[in-house]
């Protein structure tokens, strides 16, 4: 979801209802200036609870993440991480 920073002072609320389900990127001038995401999803971004050596792995979950993809609607996801770099 894509809205703009008006939007966003305007209905903070519904949109922290928002970020529970999937990233809301906030825009100003035009551009995306801030991401509003989950505590949940926040936590697994800093502390990376979901990391692990592939060793550790069984093949089953192997094979459901090579099976795995992305939905189409997260799509602008990418397009928002294009040019970033660390």
């Amino acid at each position: 979801m894509r809205i703009t920073s008006t939007e966003f002072q305007q209905n903070v609320g519904r949109f922290q209802d928002a970020a529970q389900r999937a990233p809301v990127a906030i825009t100003k001038n035009g551009r995306t200036h801030t991401v509003l995401l989950s505590a949940a999803m926040f936590e697994v971004l800093v502390k990376g609870k979901v990391s692990r050596p592939v060793e550790d792995l069984d093949d089953e979950t192997l094979k459901a993440i090579a099976a795995s993809a992305v939905p189409s609607e997260f799509d602008e996801l990418d397009t928002m991480l294009k040019d970033w770099t660390p």
